[in-house]
């Protein structure tokens, strides 16, 4: 089945018409491995069908890059993918910590190539990162050394520290100069005494970081509303909603490979709490999962292949972070792993990404297990020196020469890539509901439609 998701007027939906009461699914988007899994194509494919795309957890630490159908490319970092969507409302959901300057900036770059992103809505109740966590996150990675975690330096991991600490400044606090100005010096002389005194390293400038981001909170001030409120009424109209993720379920800070992870949930259920809607309102988990396998930064990696097959994979699909420009660390698809995700997601349909990246080879390897002190598991286990200690069960698929670049159906296919795919299915326990053969919009398969499901 050719897929055909192109943007809509909102009085249709993907089935041809909707009535004006009919509830519409709400469709979770989340990555089911390590991040950089595809979910910006994806949410940009389905973010042309539906009312409200929105973004729920993490921060610019998230790069997602769009392809549109004129060639055009876009790496956003805080704004949701269906930023492109002339139809959708773009959602900036509570569990997002949001920089000022850098959601100024996408908002200023996206108008300049004539985006318009004037329905952007984001929530009072977001934390920000601000320039004494971007200050913090560098320099307590220098200080880790070897045993750094390998944060993109973008100030995350201390923004959300701050949030759980309860000492955080919110978007709202923006608004209400004296009370913004009081949180902020009661902040910084807390962050910059560890600053001076634990790093030795240059405090952060208070009347500096009061006048910068009072300025730049001018920009979107008329953006700032009640998120919650907003989707529930719009799903009291019937309307349909995109809630995406960022980063992938194994860098959820409770369920990832900790320490190894993101300082934010990523799981699909981290969808209600961070945008404020209630987890009935959820009806089907998209996983946007790779061919392969790959991973930034430091961490557990079991079917890694430092060598040529590894470099091989990470040339031929331009591995390199949307938000670092670091090289990802590639390797054979571990389904021990991404079935371990469709259980914790309850993800109902995969969308497998960077198929024709596998082009050419002769033979693949899939990871049907682990090895671990002398006896084999089926899951990944919990303590991280178990998870360094695990080695590959591999099995090995017959690979194909014929092309899958740009295939928009099951019949372009080469017969082995389609054993490849349903053997996945099989190793994960999880249907492929759509299937990516390039990063342009339209080469893609759909084989199960979320908005049927």
């Amino acid at each position: 089945m050719v897929v055909s998701l192109t943007y809509r007027d909102r009085t249709e939906d993907v089935r041809g018409g909707r009535g004006e009461a009919e509830k519409m699914p709400a469709i979770v988007v989340i990555g089911a491995q390590w991040g950089d899994e595809g979910k910006g194509k994806v949410t940009d494919l389905l973010g042309g069908r539906v009312d409200y795309v929105v973004r729920y957890s993490g921060g610019n630490n998230a790069g997602h890059t769009v392809i549109t159908p004129d060639g055009q490319k876009y790496a956003l970092h805080l704004l949701p993918s269906g930023a492109l969507s002339p139809t959708a409302t773009i959602v900036i959901g509570n569990g997002v910590v949001i920089d000022p300057k850098v959601i100024t900036e996408e908002i200023t770059e996206l108008g300049r190539r004539g985006i318009d992103v004037s329905s952007l809505r984001i929530s009072a109740n977001a934390h920000l990162i601000m320039p004494y966590h971007g200050a913090l996150d560098k320099v307590t990675e220098r200080y880790l050394g070897s045993s750094r975690i390998g944060t993109t330096g973008r100030g995350i991991g201390p923004a959300y520290e701050d949030k759980v600490a309860r000492r955080a400044i919110r978007l709202q606090d923006l608004f209400h100069r004296e009370r913004f100005a009081a949180k902020l010096g009661e902040v910084l002389d807390y962050h910059n005494f560890v600053l001076k005194q634990y790093f030795n390293a240059r405090p952060v400038d208070f009347q500096k970081t009061l006048d910068q981001t009072l300025a730049l909170a001018e920009r979107f001030r008329p953006m700032v509303g009640d998120v919650p409120r907003l989707l529930f009424e719009a799903g009291e109209r019937g309307e349909n909603l995109l809630f995406e993720g960022a980063q992938g379920t194994l860098l959820d800070v409770d369920h990832g490979t900790y320490p190894y992870v993101t300082s934010s949930n990523c799981v699909a259920g981290a969808a209600a709490a961070g945008s404020g809607v209630g987890p009935q309102a959820l009806h089907y988990v998209l996983g946007i999962t790779k061919a392969y396998t790959t991973r930034v930064g430091e961490g557990p990696f079991p079917t890694e292949q430092d060598n040529p097959v590894g470099r091989r994979l990470g040339e031929r699909g331009r591995e390199f972070g949307t938000v670092t420009g670091r090289p990802r660390r590639c390797g054979w698809f571990d389904a021990v792993l991404v079935r371990q995700t469709v259980r914790t997601s309850g993800i109902n349909g995969l969308a497998l990404t960077k198929l024709d990246i596998l082009d050419g080879f002769d033979e693949l390897k899939v990871c049907v297990g682990y090895r671990l002190d002398g006896g084999e598991i089926d899951y990944l286990p919990a303590g991280e020196g178990a998870q360094g200690r695990v080695a590959p069960i591999y099995e090995t698929i017959e690979g194909w020469h014929d092309s899958t670049a740009g295939a928009r159906s099951w019949a372009e296919l080469p017969a082995q890539a389609v054993k490849y795919v349903r053997r996945i299915e099989e190793l994960v326990g999880c249907p492929v509901a759509l299937l990516s053969t390039s990063p342009e919009r339209e080469d893609t398969i759909l084989v199960q439609n979320p908005f049927e499901a």
